[in-house]
């Protein structure tokens, strides 16, 4: 398919043109689906803007060379791409941009030389911030010395799909993961916070969770704003303790936890806060 200019759903880039839909790009040779060479990296369009897409290039590229993979379109090249895509939709359009490298061929390890590279622009509204309900997982994340942690894959969603699903048959929407050592980590699908006392406490990076670009801009802008962000490690108890409990991630940006195990919670200031901060920041054009 050419390059016909279109509101679809989807348009994704693939071997030097755009495919709307979802274009057929790996057999049941294909190194990835057979042994999970593929690494990706997820962005957002929204209201016009496209917040820190050159840091989600730039660690796509990172997650690539960390898989053994030739990197065959550099952070500046994929976003030139990205932003071709977006063109494709109405302005301020929701939006989802998923750059993805992954090996056509190699037995165990990849073969760099049979690195594939394809972009998918799609709609994909933000969710509301209405909150959601969040439980302890008995599953965990792994270290590094255990799975490929530095890199953002697709081999560590299976992880957080179990998670997930064991939480909903429990009746809660998403799942807190512990690290290796009892910690908590991250959420199955996003960055968890808290906040005591006015103010933000976050998990400490420790190598089982990668550390969210959204994640890091809120912090930058909160500490900008003169609110105390403490990274460091916290266990499960101190989220029962809280003034409050909010999620950072891309998918939903910032977002209100309102019920931890069968606790209630109302999205708090300190969330309120770091949205508007995100949101404006957002809108800078920075």
């Amino acid at each position: 398919m050419g390059h016909k200019e279109t509101t679809g759903t989807a348009w994704t880039w693939y071997r030097g043109q755009w495919h709307t839909g979802n274009p057929m790009v790996m057999g049941p040779m294909t190194h990835a689906p057979w042994l999970g060479s593929c690494v990706f990296d997820g962005a957002r369009a929204f209201e016009g803007v496209a917040p820190d897409l050159d840091q989600h290039c730039q660690r796509i590229v990172r997650s690539a060379e960390s898989f053994g993979l030739k990197i065959v379109k550099n952070a500046v090249e994929i976003e030139e791409l990205i932003r071709e895509g977006i063109a494709k939709f109405p302005k301020g359009a929701e939006l989802y941009l998923r750059p993805m490298f992954w090996a056509a061929e190699g037995f165990v390890d990849v073969d760099p030389e049979s690195t594939e590279f394809s972009v998918s622009v799609y709609d994909a509204p933000l969710p509301k911030p209405t909150g959601f309900s969040i439980t302890c997982s008995p599953f965990r994340r792994p270290s590094y010395e255990f799975a490929p942690t530095d890199a953002k894959a697709a081999c560590h969603y299976p992880n957080s799909a179990r998670a997930i699903r064991e939480a909903k048959s429990r009746g809660f929407d998403n799942a807190v993961m512990l690290d290796p050592l009892s910690n908590v980590a991250e959420l199955a699908t996003a960055n968890i916070w808290l906040a005591k006392n006015g103010e933000a406490h976050t998990p400490v990076p420790n190598g089982t969770f990668l550390n969210g670009v959204t994640r890091q801009r809120v912090i930058n802008l909160l500490r900008k704003a003169g609110v105390t962000v403490i990274e460091r490690s916290i266990r499960w108890q101190e989220f029962l303790e809280a003034d409050e409990v909010f999620s950072t991630g891309n998918y939903s940006k910032v977002a209100p936890v309102t019920r931890v195990e069968q606790k209630s919670y109302q999205p708090g200031p300190m969330m309120a806060k770091a949205r508007e901060l995100y949101w404006d920041y957002a809108h800078s054009g920075k």
